[in-house]
């Protein structure tokens, strides 16, 4: 008998399933990486937001006659 099968019949019905990054956590390691993907995705376009909106008040604003707020 082979070592997949003896694993296959001890885990039973968890056999071919991943595990939890913790057992409080249900989260599986496939799951932990899409998530930190997307967060890595969504702080980039954060990022460029923020300079875009920079860049308009700070150059465009003034053309505008915007800086004369003070």
């Amino acid at each position: 008998m082979g070592e997949a099968k003896r694993r296959k019949e001890a885990l039973g019905e968890k056999y071919g399933q991943e595990k939890n990054i913790l057992p409080w956590v249900p989260i599986t390691k496939t799951q932990a990486q899409q998530i930190y993907k997307l967060t890595t995705r969504v702080s980039w376009i954060a990022i460029g937001v923020l300079i875009a909106v920079w860049l308009t008040v700070r150059f465009i604003g003034p053309a505008f006659g915007w800086w004369e707020v003070y």
